[in-house]
């Protein structure tokens, strides 16, 4: 069974997580394939719009900590990191459909979506800080941005789950839906950017993110370096070993 699934037509390519037993957490080979997707969307003018979707009850709950553990991304050309450049230079507009579950790298990977419809019982989480690790993808600074430092604070440094209507309030996504319209809206959306000229979508997505594409490019080159880092310490270890024995970690045994 295909982890990642790639849909073309009407001028949208659609990107679906297939991986619902697994709560369609992310793998190294799921982001080589969703870099090779989105590199051939952005030189094929056949697609005018990407649609990134998972299933109806968990649009992606970030890493699979085995995999991640297992082969952690410690090198700047890793899979991840390769797909967070890829995701946040895409040219064309990106669409996301979340339903259900959102966490981690499901939700970061969000603020680099041009349109972003979700249900209104999606339930989002950035719980970094305890696995362990720094954000990323941008999230420190784009998050803030959108959210302001307190909300942005509360829900990087906790890492408490916030609600489709937080996450609506603070900027985050541009739509809330009943569940079960969530895709068909987004494709709708999609595919009416893919009837306009691609042209006037390329120029006007690369106006929009001109002002701070500097500032986040580099804040994402930072926070890889950290991630890197932090990834194979002590804190880290700890928080994937929990996970796999199904208790709560002992931060206090391993120090910083």
């Amino acid at each position: 069974m295909q982890d990642i699934i790639l849909t073309q037509g009407a001028g949208v390519l659609a990107i679906a997580f297939n991986r619902a037993g697994k709560k369609n957490s992310f793998t190294a080979a799921m982001y080589t394939d969703m870099v090779a997707a989105l590199e051939n969307a952005a030189g094929d003018d056949q697609v005018r719009a990407v649609v990134f979707q998972g299933s109806r009850e968990v649009f992606s709950a970030g890493n699979d900590i085995d995999d991640f553990s297992s082969n952690p991304p410690v090198e700047p050309d890793a899979p991840v990191w390769q797909f967070i450049r890829a995701l946040s230079a895409f040219p064309k507009p990106i669409v996301a459909a979340v339903n259900g579950v959102v966490v981690g790298i499901g939700v970061t990977m969000l603020l680099h979506c041009d349109l972003v419809y979700a249900a209104t019982d999606a339930r989002f989480r950035v719980p970094f800080v305890n696995l362990g690790v720094c954000p990323e993808a941008g999230s420190s600074l784009l998050l803030q941005k959108i959210f302001g430092y307190r909300s942005a604070a509360e829900a990087l440094l906790l890492g408490g789950q916030f609600s489709a209507e937080d996450a609506l309030k603070g900027g985050l996504i541009t739509r809330l839906l009943p569940p079960d319209d969530v895709l068909a809206y987004a494709r709708q959306q999609a595919t009416h950017l893919a009837d306009t000229p691609l042209s006037a979508l390329l120029e006007t997505k690369r106006l929009l993110k001109s002002h701070d594409a500097e500032s986040v490019n580099a804040r994402i080159a930072e926070e890889t370096s950290l991630f890197q880092k932090m990834v194979t310490q002590p804190a880290a270890r700890e928080a994937f070993a929990a996970f796999r024995e199904k208790r709560r970690p002992d931060f206090r045994k391993v120090g910083q």
